[in-house]
């Protein structure tokens, strides 16, 4: 890729891309479209495999691009090659590890056969067994109350591994964040301007790190606190949830940036 790339979009997805109930995305096709007529990549950057993103940039003509998986513990290349399934066996046998009562109210995908997982997510099938397909983290539902997961979190903190809340799931990883993976694929591409679109705590560091930051309204969860940036206008919110706050948010954008003259070709 040439330095002359005007524009790169990194993008949550539950929440934020997609529905929060239906996953549903077509709703920000007329921006993704945009985007795909100026040649933008855009990548997705999720708590998901390797394995689910992949269906997901194939159903949204971004197989072109890399994709930022499993809360940034990975990486997936333009090729779709998945990753190999390095920490995931890590970080199982670290959880075990953990004292009985505090280990009983963390209940991850690796604790759930499909039938459960389908329960707790809301995804189909086949969906479901992409999701347990994990190479680098253990998302999952905190069944205790504020105080026992912050002593859940210190214990796995002396273990080395992180614990960061998404819309739905506490993850559970080696410490690599969206916004590190941001970082690489951004020395990748080089572009003038970099736009970042989230709606959780996880996706913080992501919103703060870009040029531009969009928090996706999501009323299915605590509204994100002030972030770094967005008194000076840096960051900026929606009023929309999800695919139709996205679409909104980014057409806009586009079309500042367009006035600009911020997405001609440089380099």
């Amino acid at each position: 890729m040439t330095p002359s790339t005007p524009l790169v979009v990194f993008t949550d997805l539950d929440g934020t891309l997609l529905d929060h109930v239906s996953y549903d995305w077509t709703p920000a096709r007329p921006a993704l479209d945009r985007l795909a007529a100026i040649g933008a990549p855009v990548v997705l950057s999720s708590s998901k495999t390797g394995a689910e993103i992949a269906v997901f940039q194939e159903r949204m003509g971004l197989t072109a691009y890399p994709a930022i998986v499993e809360n940034g513990a990975g990486l997936l290349s333009n090729d779709t090659a998945m990753p190999p399934a390095e920490d995931y066996p890590k970080l199982r046998a670290a959880l075990d590890r953990l004292p009985k009562d505090l280990r009983a109210l963390f209940r991850g995908f690796g604790d759930m056969d499909l039938a459960a997982l389908v329960e707790a997510t809301g995804l189909a099938l086949d969906d479901a067994a992409h999701a347990k397909a994990r190479a680098f983290s253990e998302p999952g539902l905190w069944l205790g109350d504020e105080d026992t997961r912050a002593a859940f979190v210190a214990a796995l903190d002396g273990l080395g591994i992180s614990a960061r809340q998404g819309g739905r799931f506490l993850t559970l990883s080696f410490g690599k964040t969206k916004a590190d993976r941001m970082a690489e694929v951004t020395a990748q591409y080089q572009p003038r301007h970099v736009i970042a679109l989230g709606d959780a705590p996880n996706d913080i560091e992501m919103l703060e790190a870009a040029d531009i930051g969009v928090v996706i309204a999501n009323p299915h969860h605590t509204r994100l606190p002030p972030l770094e940036g967005e008194e000076g206008g840096r960051i900026i919110r929606t009023e929309d949830p999800g695919p139709q706050g996205w679409n909104f948010a980014v057409l806009a954008l586009l079309d500042r940036l367009e006035q600009k003259k911020g997405l001609e070709p440089h380099g």
